[in-house]
């Protein structure tokens, strides 16, 4: 097959390679597994975090001391417990709307390259 003027690109000493030749190092599965991988923690840890965070400070503060062996008082411990939810609920949020936005990209896009049936 003949390649295209625009997929031609001069190497240097080389003479021509394709773009799609010039891009391609091997690792795109690698890549490809790594962004998937971080797309499911993106929803598994703060779900987890608020899945197993305890509903009394008491409970906390023991899970504390038995985890790094520091004490906490109960009112320091509430205080942990509220910003742990707070920072749970806004990372996902923020991964729930990130989403949302994908699908309205997606349906926007499958919309604009739709060809009218009748004119």
């Amino acid at each position: 097959m003949k390649d295209h003027g625009c997929c031609v690109v001069a190497a240097s000493g080389s003479g021509r390679q394709t773009v799609e030749n010039r891009n391609s190092d091997g690792d795109r599965p690698t890549r490809k597994f790594v962004q998937r991988f971080l797309s499911i923690a993106e929803w598994i840890i703060p779900g987890a975090m608020l899945a197993l965070l305890p509903k009394c400070p008491a409970c906390l503060v023991a899970y504390v001391a038995i985890g790094t062996g520091v004490g906490l008082s109960i009112s320091s411990a509430t205080y942990l417990r509220m910003a742990l939810l707070i920072l749970c609920l806004t990372s996902l949020s923020y991964v729930a709307a990130k989403g949302l936005r994908r699908i309205i990209f997606r349906i926007r896009a499958s919309r604009q390259y739709r060809t009218p049936q009748h004119q």
